[in-house]
């Protein structure tokens, strides 16, 4: 689908620090062709441990859906690594432990990524994206859905 702009993908501006506020980047990535493979137990352990291998920027609250993901994140130092390096590192150590070969490729190329603003943007992003399975109709309550968490506490 192309947009109106005639871009087939997103535009990937630098993180940067705004009036000595933090670093907090809202991303949402995709699987390829939107399979259905990451909303289990096994999924949610190998992203965590490939969030944690991804040493340049922490994660904050994510919700992992079966078919993508939404995270936060904030880099580790002033002057970030890009976004796109990042990913990518995490994607690659992800599938490098991809239990199930057959879902290979599992990653869309590209991803959809917004700098925050503002500290009360955190929270209602949040309230949004926690809200994902209830609108999908796979959990009653945000708080029974099994596949989120909060990796490191990201402060403004």
């Amino acid at each position: 689908m192309v947009e109106p702009s005639g871009r087939k993908h997103p535009i990937h501006q630098p993180a940067y620090e705004r009036f000595n506020t933090a670093i907090m980047v809202f991303v949402t990535v995709c699987t390829k062709d939107r399979k259905a493979v990451l909303a289990n137990a096994e999924m949610h352990r190998v992203l965590r441990e490939s969030w944690q291998r991804a040493e340049r920027w922490l994660v904050g609250r994510y919700v992992i859906m079966p078919d993508h993901i939404h995270l936060f994140c904030t880099p580790v130092v002033s002057v970030p690594e890009s976004l796109q390096s990042w990913m990518g590192f995490w994607k690659a150590t992800a599938t490098r432990q991809w239990p199930h070969r057959g879902d290979l490729p599992i990653w869309q190329r590209h991803f959809w990524d917004t700098q925050l603003r503002r500290g009360e943007s955190y929270s209602a992003k949040w309230d949004y994206v926690g809200a994902n399975p209830v609108r999908a109709g796979l959990v009653c309550n945000s708080e029974d859905w099994p596949y989120q968490g909060e990796m490191n506490v990201l402060r403004w």
